[in-house]
């Protein structure tokens, strides 16, 4: 019987035991894309018990314990952090066949050395051990930054964000991470959501320019872009739940701009219109500065209303959405390219049975001489699962250049999840490793090493223009 997570977990041959542990096993990581918090970088963040630096703001692991029955004052509530702690370990057994069965007990071992199998039985013992762990030096958020060999973060940050934080991190010295600020606009795209007006407010404000009209907002958006740039940002990020495409002029975009300063109504059309005019004014700012522009495409969010209006965002009500975007991707997309200001692109969707739609997409943009420059990006959220990352490699390498992939991100709020970058390297090699088993692609070590190191590190390290 093969050994439970063992040294040659989800390596299944030879030639993915050699790729593995003698070519991606040590690369570095860059976490281009992620929502951990610059600040709890910046300062160190440290932990109290493992509840905290475990379970708080885990939303993949909160949706696990509801569905195993535990009541909510033990998920987001104010119950006590042991009993948290307890509920969460009797759900893992119930997490058979899904990743976090994995990653949960990746992270116990990788970070402290925590071998027992995650059930009711053994949580006193995995509370004392990592408790004492996380109660002595060398466990604050930088520490597990650096334990996993992480050598950039890109955060996710909003046009206003002061960047504060990632500015005094640039001007520390024993802190050898980049941590990169990303551009993400969402709130001036969504011109009919809540609290529009007020974003617009304090865009203003740290811009210092008037928002009176569409010309203020256009010029504001651009002022934080060359301030993010200054700062070391190399991406924007888009979270775009419904991609819009409707053609429209400045002066159609700018009149709909007004319509929504004055709380006058809004079509669909008018409202695809402005995004749509929006959209490409920033892909070209994008492809000016050398930026990579990200699409996330088709979630459905905050679909429990009343849990909503109880805890907010980003807490676990979420999954896929199935609008079509085949159509507005295609147009968006050649409405740059047509000026040759489609800056280097990563898409993705959350929905799978879009890989092939994604996959075919990318090949229409590709070209100038960039290597990948259009990437289909990391199976995310609902699909970095180990079946969802196989379907999107080998979706990417049907249809696109599997070589050229910049690899895995976390998309996570937990400074434990780069173990994930581990299980995507594991998954890889055995991709590859089967191919070359069955007399799919020849057994040249050399060239399948590099292949796997450039997509563990040196491929994203290349696209990003980094010197890490």
């Amino acid at each position: 019987m093969t050994t439970f997570m063992g040294e040659d977990f989800l390596l299944s041959n030879k030639t993915a035991q050699t790729l593995y542990h003698k070519y991606a096993k040590s690369m570095p990581i860059i976490d281009y894309h992620c929502h951990l918090s610059p600040r709890e970088i910046y300062e160190n963040k440290t932990y109290k018990n493992i509840t905290e630096v475990w379970l708080y703001g885990d939303h993949y692991k909160w949706r696990a314990m509801r569905a195993n029955g535990v009541d909510e004052s033990l998920v987001t509530g104010n119950a006590d952090d042991y009993d948290k702690f307890l509920a969460y370990a009797r759900t893992v057994p119930m997490t058979i066949g899904n990743p976090l069965y994995h990653w949960s007990h990746l992270e116990l071992r990788r970070f402290f050395g925590v071998d027992e199998i995650i059930n009711e039985k053994n949580a006193p013992v995995i509370w004392e051990k990592v408790n004492a762990q996380l109660n002595s030096a060398g466990f604050g958020a930088r520490d597990l930054i650096l334990k996993s060999n992480v050598k950039m973060i890109g955060t996710t940050d909003d046009p206003t964000d002061s960047l504060e934080y990632h500015i005094k991190l640039r001007e520390e010295k024993d802190f050898p991470v980049a941590v990169l600020p990303s551009f993400r606009p969402d709130k001036a795209i969504e011109l009919k959501r809540k609290g529009f007006a007020e974003w617009l407010s304090k865009l203003a404000e740290v811009s210092g320019i008037a928002i009176n009209d569409y010309e203020g907002l256009l010029s504001a958006l651009k002022s934080r872009v060359d301030f993010f740039q200054s700062v070391g940002c190399r991406l924007s990020d888009h979270g775009i739940d419904v991609l819009p495409y409707a053609e429209s002029s400045r002066e159609e975009a700018a009149a709909i701009f007004a319509k929504a300063l004055s709380g006058e109504s809004i079509s669909l059309l008018e409202e695809n219109q402005y995004k749509t005019y929006t959209f490409i004014f920033l892909g070209k700012l994008y492809a000016e500065r050398g930026w990579v522009m990200q699409y996330h495409m088709n979630a459905s969010r905050n679909n429990n209303s009343r849990m909503f209006d109880a805890l907010g965002a980003d807490v676990g009500f979420d999954s896929i959405n199935d609008q079509a975007i085949a159509q507005p991707l295609s147009r968006l997309l050649d409405s740059l390219d047509k000026d040759d200001s489609l800056p280097k692109t990563i898409l993705y969707s959350l929905n799978p049975n879009q890989n092939v739609i994604v996959g075919s997409m990318i090949g229409n943009f590709q070209g100038g001489g960039i290597p990948g420059k259009m990437q289909f990006g990391s199976a995310w959220w609902f699909n970095d699962t180990k079946e969802g990352m196989i379907a999107q490699m080998k979706t990417l390498a049907d249809m696109g250049l599997l070589g050229r992939f910049v690899g895995m991100l976390t998309d996570s709020r937990s400074f434990l999840s780069y173990t994930r970058h581990e299980y995507f390297r594991r998954i890889l090699c055995n991709l590859i490793g089967e191919w070359v088993e069955n007399g799919e692609f020849p057994n040249d070590e050399e060239l399948l090493g590099g292949i796997v190191q450039g997509i563990s590190y040196n491929n994203a390290k290349e696209y990003f223009e980094l010197n890490v």
